[in-house]
């Protein structure tokens, strides 16, 4: 059996809400086990009420520090201090640095000299510079977003499933579930309907500041087609997971889920340059390649093909009508 790797959590409770605490745990879990998990902050103040209950709930060790002087943080001198000494100590492989700070961007650089594998997390407004820093970094705010989307979905297929069984029991209650599932259909659109609206409104009250660090995707396509042109292989195919893991060591920030999938061959389907084949006895690994000219050049002409049936199927329909009235 495999050790799992050891991390130390350590929150900046100044800098994040306590509604990520789930995701945090939930998202650190599939790296390794979290030995150390430790929030600092100023406790008397009353904006910090919000953590009592999610701390004892995760068992999350409360670390209290005083603002010695208005306007200075000593929330991030404690944090520090309490890393290097667990770097010291050596009783984990890993930190996950919670903060959306960039304070925390030399601690992240001393960590990574000591061989330790830093996990940043933050919500879109965390500055490039503590992004670059961390082997890893994990936006909190898609998380969240990821984690509601999945409900929906799990939501809406159960309520199917047993409006199906319903109407397969008898002809009066189907009568009766039918509108009423109908409606729950409705509400769920138009609530996510007017979700995105109101997102969309705020992206652009806000001038995107808060996406401005993100890893455009234009970027990691261009990312893609180098490493993909630098293959030495005779079939110039790279390995599904080994292109993952190299996009991840250029753009720690890198995460599929950053771009609305949940699977890297979902991602990778998006860019029509790419090849992807399964190879092995069972055809469980999957391989990536660059399309060729003539290929690229073939899929354009099945598409033009494609829409030209498209637009004359009215024709041909009518023409149809024609023959068999003359009939």
């Amino acid at each position: 059996m495999i050790e799992e790797k050891r991390f130390a959590v350590l929150i900046d409770a100044d800098n994040v809400s306590a509604k990520y605490i789930k995701y945090i745990l939930d998202e650190i879990s599939n790296y390794g086990v979290a030995t150390y998990k430790r929030i600092y902050g100023d406790w008397t103040k009353t904006t910090s009420a919000s953590w009592k209950d999610v701390l004892l709930e995760n068992s999350v060790t409360p670390v209290q520090q005083y603002g010695y002087t208005v306007g200075k943080n000593a929330t991030d001198s404690a944090m520090i201090i309490d890393a290097m000494d667990i770097l010291y100590s050596k009783n984990v492989e890993g930190f996950c640095i919670v903060s959306s700070d960039s304070d925390f961007t030399k601690l992240s650089s001393r960590l990574r000299e000591s061989g330790m594998l830093v996990v940043g997390m933050g919500e879109k407004k965390t500055p490039k510079p503590f992004i670059a820093a961390c082997n890893q970094f994990k936006y909190l705010d898609v998380l969240a977003e990821t984690e509601k989307k999945t409900m929906e979905i799990g939501n809406l297929k159960t309520n199917t499933t047993s409006r199906d069984k319903k109407q397969n029991s008898k002809k009066s209650v189907e009568n009766d579930i039918l509108p009423v599932s109908h409606e729950n259909d409705i509400v769920i659109k138009e609530e996510n309907d007017t979700a995105l609206n109101n997102n969309d409104i705020k992206n652009v009250q806000e001038g995107n500041d808060n996406v401005k660090y993100m890893t455009d995707i234009n970027v990691i396509k261009a990312a893609i087609i180098k490493m993909m042109s630098e293959i030495d292989a005779e079939d110039q195919s790279m390995n599904m997971g080994e292109l993952g893991s190299r996009l991840v060591k250029r753009y720690p920030d890198f995460d599929i889920r950053n771009y609305g999938d949940t699977k890297l061959s979902k991602f990778l389907k998006k860019f029509d340059f790419l090849e992807i084949k399964t190879k092995g006895k069972e055809g469980t690994s999957m391989w990536v390649s660059l399309k060729s000219e003539t290929d690229q050049d073939d899929e354009e002409e099945s598409e033009k093909k494609q829409d030209r049936k498209v637009n004359n199927k009215p024709y041909h329909r009518k023409k149809k009508k024609r023959y068999y009235k003359k009939k």
